[in-house]
């Protein structure tokens, strides 16, 4: 059963609801890398996401050179309850990608929200940064936010890519960049592209987690019955 038929089967969606969602996704051609909505108990890994990432990557992710001590503060002080955190995962269950999605103070035209990204150098090329903002987007207008924010330093190409290809308005000044993205509503389609979308994520992370750990517990069994060496 496919995550389409299994909404239908708990009663989540109707059949032109299925119907809408099937022929956007089709059209859009959705991506295949999958994008897992994160909470506070990941805090562990999202640290070793980011305490991994070079002296370059975090100056293109926080705008500014930071030390341990600074991306420790800023991992504690997330608000799982006020923002939402994406993450991508490898084969090997390891965070490679990362996107924070900030809600801000509404204006005059509406709510707002800003986005930060980053990605594993072992990821790149990937789509995963693209991945993230797409999810990001389509969270934000299922949130009611008007308008999607990132802020980045002009000649990180990695973002300036993303918001390009988006469509952003982009204003540069003094070797930082804005870019802006107006959402459009939500809908039906929007709604059920994001619910799968996190079923499908979460369901292929427990599948990884499990054979990870049959892995291991078939290596842990194997290794106790292997005769021990002789150290005379």
């Amino acid at each position: 059963m496919n995550p389409l038929e299994l909404s239908k089967a708990v009663g989540a969606f109707t059949d032109e609801d299925l119907r809408k969602a099937a022929a956007a996704s089709q059209a859009a051609q959705r991506p295949t890398t999958l994008v897992r909505e994160l909470g506070a108990q990941h805090r562990s890994r999202l640290l070793k996401h980011f305490l991994a990432l070079g002296e370059e990557d975090r100056l293109l992710r926080f705008g500014q050179s930071v030390g341990d001590h600074v991306i420790e503060a800023y991992v504690d002080s997330i608000d799982f309850d006020h923002d939402t955190v994406f993450g991508v995962y490898d084969e090997h269950i390891e965070l490679v990608g990362v996107g924070h999605f900030a809600n801000l103070r509404d204006n005059a035209q509406g709510r707002v929200a800003e986005f930060g990204v980053s990605v594993s150098q072992s990821a790149r090329g990937r789509g995963i940064g693209s991945a993230l903002f797409e999810r990001a987007a389509i969270h934000g207008r299922n949130t009611n936010v008007r308008t999607l924010y990132m802020h980045c330093l002009s000649r990180n190409a990695a973002m300036m890519h993303i918001a390009k290809k988006a469509g952003m308005k982009v204003q540069y000044a003094y070797g930082e960049a804005d870019a802006y993205l107006e959402l459009p509503p939500a809908d039906t389609v929007s709604r059920l592209t994001e619910a799968i979308d996190e079923q499908v994520a979460d369901l292929d992370y427990v599948v990884r987690r499990n054979l990870r750990d049959a892995r291991r517990f078939g290596q842990r069994f194997w290794r106790s019955i292997m005769p021990q060496k002789s150290t005379a």
